[in-house]
């Protein structure tokens, strides 16, 4: 991997947490303002710059700069949100960031106070509740891996109750959950465009909207600011 590349990507797939968070937003941006928080390479964001929508977005050091229709600000999210060119925001989004933060909670609160009247938060949360991960913990394992459910980055393990506690306690409440189906063909990228992959993503994603809490492999929510 080059240096300061990201090791994610954007997940394409009709069932991925990015397809529906972006399906969260309106088609048309109309000059909206954006955050982006841990936008990797600013793959979320450029997709709505185009859309229309005022995008800036937070990566870790050395990764700062102007790319992609979009600027991008270097920050250290430990230490909360750095300064901004805008004060507020319609949308933040938070796409696979909250679980690697040791203080989830407190930038959640910072980004409430971002958000403009009627602004909401869009987040793509990990379902640690999933039943494979149950069934690897059962068998008394606990994988450190590059990606996913056992990402070894990941410091914070929610299920479903778990996540809406975390926003509930930083003054959110939810509006809107849409689980996402397993991203069976990053798993075997050589057959990710075959029909049974797209068969296998649409069987997981059915059994996330049928059992969330068991099947989901992430949530996504939207969120508006509770009144004080």
């Amino acid at each position: 991997m080059a240096d300061g590349a990201s090791p994610y990507q954007f997940k394409s797939g009709a069932y991925s947490s990015h397809t529906l968070l972006l399906r969260s937003l309106p088609e048309k941006g109309e000059g909206r303002p954006v955050l982006d928080i841990g936008c990797a390479d600013g793959y979320l964001g450029a997709i709505l710059a185009r859309r229309g929508y005022q995008v800036i977005g937070i990566e870790a050091p050395g990764r700062a700069g102007a790319r992609n229709g979009m600027r991008i600000v270097e920050a250290d999210l430990e230490s909360g949100l750095p300064p901004l060119p805008l004060e507020r925001f319609a949308y933040v989004i938070c796409a696979d960031v909250l679980e690697h933060l040791r203080s989830p909670a407190s930038l959640l609160r910072q980004i409430r106070e971002r958000l403009e009247p009627g602004g909401r938060l869009v987040a793509s949360l990990p379902n640690s509740g999933h039943a494979y991960f149950r069934w690897t913990v059962l068998r008394g394992e606990f994988p450190a891996l590059d990606r996913g459910l056992f990402d070894r980055t990941h410091l914070h393990f929610y299920t479903w109750r778990g996540w809406n506690d975390l926003l509930t306690s930083a003054g959110f409440a939810i509006e809107r959950a849409v689980p996402t189906g397993v991203p069976v063909g990053l798993a075997v990228p050589r057959w990710e465009s075959t029909a049974l992959v797209r068969a296998l993503e649409r069987l997981s994603f059915e059994s996330a909207r049928a059992w969330k809490t068991m099947f989901a492999y992430q949530f996504v929510v939207v969120a508006r600011a509770e009144s004080a």
